[in-house]
């Protein structure tokens, strides 16, 4: 009996370690994975505090928005701006796509009525929108690297049930304006969908969802083999983003499932990427970061601080020249002098939005590895 229940644990350890985990089981379930499913719970088990929050006090702000949310974004400079290779490799394209940034986004607020840049609002949402459901989608494929051919079947299966974990939360969002929260600034997603949309979409949802979780017992029963991060991935988004904006209308309930669960996995993947660089990649053993990237990628704290200053100042200057909401946390830059003016407002606010547009666009290039004995393989 004993001799049973060893091998049954010693099966059960194997299992858990042959995963296509991208560091390991701890590693990924805490920084990856855990943080959708944390912010969840905390949600669920405080909800009347979350209700009754109506506005996002200043310290939450903080925390989550520019140490989390913009922060995040700096991570991209460590695959791009600061990676010698990438720019070597790269150096017209990592030139040509801030300027296109900055000339469509001065476009589209130029052209905006009323001089408000709701065009320009509203395209930027929707590009953080895909951005932040394709990141989903990467996690998905990369922890589904080391599926079976018979699982590859249904490859996809498993990314509209992912897709639609993300895409019928806003839906529902679209079909209940005005919520509590919103993307960028208020008015920034359309008003015009009609609401057969979200329960059209809902159904769709639902079929999809019941299908994969039979296609998971079907292939478990047939091959006795489970996908437990790429399942944890698909299943922590469906929770996160149904909490935070189906099930709940709060900004700060909204703000941290949304922000946690995208940016502290978006940071530790890129740490992760250049820790794992050398020993995944022989032949760029040799190859190294810039000596910026090489100071802050050598400890933790001083790259979560890089990027926390970086933050810091871009907010400082968005509230000194245009918000001025936070000028009690950022004092020296409430000497900024407040614009109003619409024309210079049309190419001083898509300047201050290049580290989110950049980050954005850049996103869809730098995670595209296609060798199939790389670890960042999708």
């Amino acid at each position: 009996m004993t001799q049973t229940l060893s091998t049954s644990q010693n099966q059960s350890e194997s299992t858990w370690q042959n995963q296509a985990w991208l560091a390991s089981a701890k590693w990924d379930s805490l920084f990856i994975l855990a943080p959708a499913f944390i912010t969840s719970a905390l949600v669920i088990c405080f909800r009347p505090f979350f209700e009754n929050s109506s506005n996002l006090p200043l310290w939450a702000w903080v925390v989550l928005v520019m140490m989390v949310d913009v922060a995040h974004v700096y991570a991209t400079l460590f695959r791009t701006y600061l990676d010698k290779e990438a720019v070597k490799k790269n150096k017209s394209l990592l030139i040509a796509i801030p300027l296109a940034c900055w000339a469509v986004g001065a476009l589209l607020y130029s052209v905006s009525k009323g001089g408000d840049g709701n065009l320009f609002w509203r395209t930027l949402a929707y590009l953080a929108v895909f951005h932040f459901i394709r990141q989903q989608y990467g996690f998905m494929a990369l922890y589904s690297r080391k599926d079976s051919d018979l699982a590859r079947k249904f490859k996809y299966l498993d990314g509209a049930c992912l897709y639609l974990a993300t895409i019928y939360p806003i839906l529902y969002w679209h079909t209940h304006l005005p919520r509590n929260f919103n993307w960028f600034v208020a008015g920034d997603f359309a008003t015009t969908l009609p609401e057969i949309a979200s329960h059209a979409g809902l159904c769709i949802y639902l079929v999809v969802a019941a299908s994969y979780i039979v296609k998971e017992i079907w292939l478990y029963a047939k091959q006795k083999t489970f996908n437990i991060p790429r399942n944890l991935l698909i299943a922590g988004t469906a929770l996160s983003w149904w909490i935070g904006i189906v099930s709940i209308n709060s900004d700060m309930a909204f703000t941290l499932t949304n922000v946690v669960s995208h940016g502290i996995p978006y940071m530790a993947l890129v740490w992760l990427y250049h820790s794992n660089k050398s020993s995944h990649n022989p032949s760029t053993s040799n190859q190294k970061p810039s000596l910026v990237g090489q100071i802050f990628l050598s400890y933790v704290p001083a790259f979560i601080m890089f990027l926390v200053l970086l933050a810091f100042l871009e907010e400082g200057l968005w509230d000194g020249f245009i918000w001025r909401e936070h000028l009690a946390f950022f004092g020296p830059f409430g000497a900024l002098p407040a614009i109003n003016d619409p024309a210079i407002l049309s190419i001083l606010i898509p300047f201050l939005a290049l580290p989110q547009s950049v980050h954005y666009v850049l996103d869809g290039f730098i995670w595209r590895v296609k060798e199939r004995d790389n670890v960042w393989s999708a």
